[in-house]
């Protein structure tokens, strides 16, 4: 079953694109459970204009662009995280930011993929400070018990920052997206097909 998690080590480093990529190798359905920000395109817009593939639609949509546990404070909302179960079946589910982005004021998005148990995959970007931020995600979601599928990095080749990283961290390297210049969807799938095996995700 095509069923993971999608975290990141930082925020903007990546990891709509590569679920995009994802998604659209996987033909798996994809859902982004809190949208913060509103003004620029959305990550599900993203994906839809990248992948073609079903968009589930977010359970929050909020205005500020912030951690979700402020944005909805500003925006009156409370969250409800009952809510934010996901639908069975394959699926892609993009977090937000990194991995212990705060949802609420008591629960952290890796608190969330404990609790739902599906295999995560870790988004890190190559450049310098990728090893300790990547390490650091790491043994956070394994403190929580969060089933890790492996990593993928982002950016420009650093072969040892790569190895060290899933050789310390104990995870499987499933690969490394080059930056995709123009962005475009057949420029995407081309470049997930050459530098990822279809086979490490099933």
């Amino acid at each position: 079953m095509m069923r993971f998690v999608v975290t990141g080590t930082d925020t903007g480093i990546g990891k709509t694109i590569f679920s995009a990529a994802l998604a659209g190798a996987t033909g798996a359905p994809y859902w982004k459970p809190i949208q913060a920000g509103l003004d620029d395109e959305t990550d599900s817009a993203v994906v839809a204009r990248l992948a073609n593939v079903a968009i589930l639609p977010e359970t929050y949509r909020l205005n500020t662009p912030a951690s979700p546990h402020i944005a909805a404070e500003i925006d009156g909302i409370t969250i409800d995280l009952a809510a934010l179960t996901p639908p069975p079946g394959n699926l892609i589910v993009e977090g937000a930011g990194g991995a212990l982005v705060p949802v609420t004021r008591t629960t952290l998005y890796a608190d969330l993929f404990a609790r739902w148990q599906i295999p995560a995959i870790v988004c890190a970007r190559t450049a310098l400070g990728t090893i300790n931020h990547s390490l650091l995600t790491i043994e956070a979601l394994r403190a929580r018990g969060v089933p890790i599928h492996g990593i993928a990095f982002l950016g420009d080749a650093v072969e040892d920052s790569e190895a060290i990283i899933a050789a310390i961290g104990g995870v499987r390297r499933l690969g490394r997206l080059p930056i995709v210049d123009p962005l475009t969807p057949e420029n995407l799938a081309a470049a997930f097909k050459a530098n990822f095996d279809l086979a490490n995700f099933r």
